[in-house]
């Protein structure tokens, strides 16, 4: 296969990325029409866990076929802030805006795509962050919004005030330093991946509990654990 092809299927795969983020803004706005046997937000959960996969994948496939390039990270970078930043920040702004009379307040959940764009920037210059992370990682934080919108579904809208403090707090916790340890898998020995089993079980009994809901609960109790963890993966 020539060595151009085989040099484009990571970007391609980060395309796929992009394109699944560009969805998922689309479904943002119909969140309450639907379209087939799922609502239009449902659709924008699939979407954006469709981009958090591709997201793994073009990085496996760069480093399986060794074809890096320094467009294919800036394309990652720009693929990611549509799929974590902007579609997980139209989707809060149009469920606030569905339950909350105070719209100029709802447009809060712009900080999202805001901050996740400056969280990226610092990625990219920051060469320390290449075993863990300082702030949390864009990709966990659409987890988080993925969930909470869940338990808002569920469970209720816990108020305009609440979810703007909300925005601001995870929004802060994505541009700090806060040292995250990385939850990619370098080989499966026990002792060396215990945080990471330790969350993707812990995931699994959340969703098992509150559906997707739990995936903020998992978030949530990823910051804790790297909080509290001494040492990095």
């Amino acid at each position: 296969m020539p060595k151009k092809v085989i040099g484009f299927i990571p970007n391609l795969i980060t395309l796929c990325n992009l394109l699944s983020g560009c969805i998922a803004v689309y479904m943002a706005f119909h969140q309450g029409e639907q379209f087939g046997s799922l609502s239009g937000l449902q659709w924008t959960w699939i979407a954006i866990a469709a981009a958090a996969v591709f997201d793994f994948g073009d990085g496996a496939s760069a480093r399986g076929l060794k074809a890096y390039s320094p467009i294919g990270a800036e394309l990652d970078s720009l693929s990611d802030l549509v799929s974590f930043g902007v579609a997980p920040g139209m989707m809060i702004l149009n469920l606030m805006l569905g339950y909350s009379d105070h719209t100029w307040l709802c447009f809060a959940a712009l900080l999202i795509p805001a901050f996740g764009a400056y969280r990226l920037a610092k990625f990219n210059v920051d060469d320390s962050q290449t075993t863990s992370f300082r702030g949390l990682p864009i990709p966990a934080n659409a987890i988080f919004w993925i969930g909470a919108s869940g338990w808002i579904t569920r469970y209720g809208y816990p108020g305009t005030a609440v979810m703007v403090i909300a925005i601001l707090l995870v929004s802060i916790w994505m541009t700090s330093n806060m040292r995250m340890f990385s939850l990619k898998f370098k080989n499966f020995d026990w002792q060396e991946n215990f945080r990471r089993y330790i969350v993707l079980l812990a995931t699994a009994v959340f969703i098992f509990s509150w559906g997707v809901s739990g995936l903020m609960w998992a978030i949530v109790l990823y910051g804790f654990i790297s909080l509290m963890g001494r040492k990095e993966a």
